[in-house]
Formats: structure tokens, sequence, C-alpha cells
């Protein structure tokens, strides 16, 4: 008789911690994600998912990397289940990008002039004092702000 496979992932030490407010970010973008859109420009539907996303993965982020409350194992069991982002949490351990709103603001191709995104530049260097990120409706994200 063939093996029978079942897709039951074992849960990690610790998940009963950091299962409630997952859940509550979980339905946060849910909500998001319905929200009507009327009276809205097409860029700025996204926005509200973008920032949920990015507290997720902050969150967990934190959690390992900071206040170090969790274990590797959770950590990539999150990571595996799609609870964070793991590319912009590989980009926020590099120097620069400590506090980067999306990955989408530092591709150049996404942008005029093939440069990132004015979320980026630091407040002191900027002509406008306030700015809106097109992308994800971040007010700057730079590292030196």
């Amino acid at each position: 008789m063939p093996k029978v496979k079942t897709n039951r992932v074992k849960i990690p030490e610790g998940w009963e911690l950091i299962e409630p407010t997952l859940r509550e970010l979980q339905a946060k973008m849910r909500e998001a994600e319905n929200d009507p859109h009327d009276g809205k420009r097409k860029c700025e539907t996204l926005w509200p998912i973008f920032k949920i996303a990015h507290q997720k993965s902050r969150y967990i982020f934190d959690l390992y990397y900071r206040r170090k409350e969790i274990s590797k194992e959770l950590y990539e069991f999150c990571l595996d289940q799609g609870y964070a982002d793991c590319n912009l949490i590989a980009k926020w351990k590099k120097p620069g990008y400590e506090r980067l709103c999306c990955l989408r603001c530092m591709q150049p191709r996404d942008h005029n002039f093939q440069t990132t995104c004015v979320c980026r530049v630091p407040k002191n260097l900027r002509e406008e004092k306030v700015i809106e990120c097109v992308h994800c409706g971040c007010r700057g994200c730079a590292s030196g702000d």
C-alpha cells in the first residue's frame, strides 16, 4: 500500500503566544481587502493592505531579532506559512534599510528616471516636507529620518 500523506503541519512551541495577534492582523487584512474603494484613487485602495502586511512582518521580525522572545523554529514556521514577508525581513537586516516600508519602494523599474521612491529620501534632503508614496502611502522610511 502507498503511504498516505497528511497535510498536517507541526506547530512549534510558543505558537499560542503569538497566534492571537496574528489572527487579529489577519482579520484586519480581510477587512481591508473587502473594504469598498469608492472615491479613492486606484493606488490608494492597496495602501491599507501594504500597511497591514508590513505590521505582520515587523511584529515577527521584532519578536525574533529585537526581543528574542520566539525560537528559530517558530520564526521559520511563520515565514514558511506566509505570516511574514521573508524578502522584506531580509532587507531590514541590511544597513540603510532598517525602516523600509515595502519592496516596491526600492525597485528602480517602478519609478520615474529609474531611481527609488520619494519616501526613501531623508526628510532633511526633501524639497517638500510632507509627501506620500504612490505605491504604499508611506510618508518616509529612510533610515536617517
